[in-house]
């Protein structure tokens, strides 16, 4: 006689009495749910209307994204040189001709701009662009960011905002409105790892510093970071590092850190993000695209964790290596939150085994994935692909629940969804009380 293990079956001890999802039927539950369930975006280089030509829309720019770019040199004769020498409406054209026409577009970034001309309901297989720009230019920007939102389903992106930069500075030092959908991130590159070339726009400012961060710096740092955080109300700060990065090596960057950063994340209860895994310029003749990928000493996230116990950090690293130590320095510190499949991580062969790893290891402690978009439309596919992949993986790990002896209700479900997608990152960053 077959064996029955305790409490095997659809029921639950002390069961509350909602409906468990039958086991076919667990898929078609998981995807209603993750369409119906508006989710933050978390991390994006987009602007809002007040930053103007800083907020980058439309086919143009979606054909001339750094990703594409980096397919076209290796689909076309044409060299970086001669390729940056054309206007953007021509290096569009060249990379649509060349990928879209010549070629077929699957790959996750080309098959990304054709979701996007589909869901505009626009031809994707067109010899030429000129209907979708005409399409495009006929868009009021306001009400176009409501439309890609609503079919993106996200209720609120977070940008990415460096005060030193001199484009974007202007702006917010002339009043940037406030826009409810789109929330400011402090970006600290040009502090912690390029002051030598940026000191002195620090010092211009009137904040005492030097080029060895002496002295007072750290605290004329810190007043910096204050008076920024009244004018943007960020949701965090953060700072995108190489492979090479590892604290507590003895460098300018690591001493602003913990006496500048870390002191006044903690005051202001913000988290810091670490995006931590870039080679930079590994072919320079690419410019944007010529970035690469190498996996760091993540013993650098166990010394900050266990250092700076009160501050919090959100956490995403580039090498596919590093995603394991990752999730198990998440088990030790309560105090990291992994979030994203970043950049070159951003393939869904690749998102599917780090979201299964994760939920395996951390439960729904962790925040899946960011767009990283930096053209308007790209959310569109982004987060169409991440409910695409996510839905497998969610509606497996609740089959494999219920063959171990525990249903799942929609209620259940419901309540995964949400932390993952918008409570782990409201509680995380505290969007309410900034």
């Amino acid at each position: 006689m077959k064996a029955t293990l305790p409490n095997q079956g659809r029921h639950r001890p002390q069961s509350t009495g909602a409906q468990i999802v039958e086991t076919a039927q667990l898929f078609q539950a998981v995807e209603e749910v993750l369409v119906a369930t508006p989710i933050i975006d978390i991390h994006t280089h987009l602007f809002s209307p007040s930053f103007g030509k800083l907020g980058l829309w439309g086919i143009d720019e979606l054909l001339t994204y750094h990703y594409l770019e980096a397919e076209f040199f290796r689909s076309s004769p044409t060299t970086p040189e001669q390729y940056f020498a054309l206007s953007k409406t021509q290096q569009a054209d060249a990379i649509w001709r060349a990928l879209f026409v010549e070629n077929t577009p699957i790959s996750e970034s080309a098959r990304g701009v054709v979701a996007v001309l589909k869901a505009f309901e626009l031809p994707t297989d067109s010899l030429d662009l000129a209907e979708a720009r005409a399409f495009f230019q006929t868009q009021s920007l306001e009400d176009h960011i409501q439309r890609v939102f609503g079919i993106a389903g996200i209720s609120l992106v977070v940008m990415t905002n460096d005060p030193l930069d001199p484009e974007e500075a202007p702006a917010w030092l002339n009043g940037a409105r406030e826009h409810p959908q789109f929330r400011a991130v402090l970006r600290l590159d040009k502090i912690l790892r390029h002051w030598a070339a940026h000191w002195q726009v620090l010092a211009a400012q009137g904040y005492k510093v030097d080029a060895q961060a002496s002295g007072k710096s750290a605290a004329a740092v810190q007043r910096f970071l204050f008076d920024w955080y009244e004018r943007m109300h960020p949701m965090y700060m953060a700072v995108s590092l190489p492979d090479t990065f590892f604290y507590p090596a003895e460098t300018l960057g690591n001493h602003l850190l913990a006496e500048a950063v870390l002191p006044s994340c903690r005051e202001l209860d913000l988290p810091l993000s670490l995006m931590i895994g870039v080679r930079p310029q590994a072919n320079a003749a690419l410019r944007l695209a010529g970035d690469a990928v190498g996996r760091a000493d993540l013993r650098l996230l166990e010394n900050l964790c266990r250092t700076f116990p009160k501050n919090r950090f959100l956490v995403s690293v580039l090498s596919r290596e590093n995603q394991h130590e990752l999730c198990v320095y998440a088990r030790k510190f309560s105090n990291l939150m992994p979030f994203g499949c970043w950049w070159f991580m951003n393939n869904p062969s690749i998102v599917e085994e780090i979201t299964r790893e994760r939920i395996e290891m951390l439960g729904t402690s962790f925040i899946p994935q960011h767009s990283d978009a930096r053209v308007l439309e790209q959310v569109i596919y982004k987060w169409s692909n991440t409910r695409r992949t996510l839905a497998p993986i969610l509606s497996n790990a609740y089959r494999l629940l219920a063959e171990d002896g525990r249903g799942v209700t929609r209620n259940d479900i419901q309540r995964d969804v949400t932390r993952l997608f918008r409570s782990n990152a409201d509680s995380w960053m505290n969007l309410n009380g900034h």
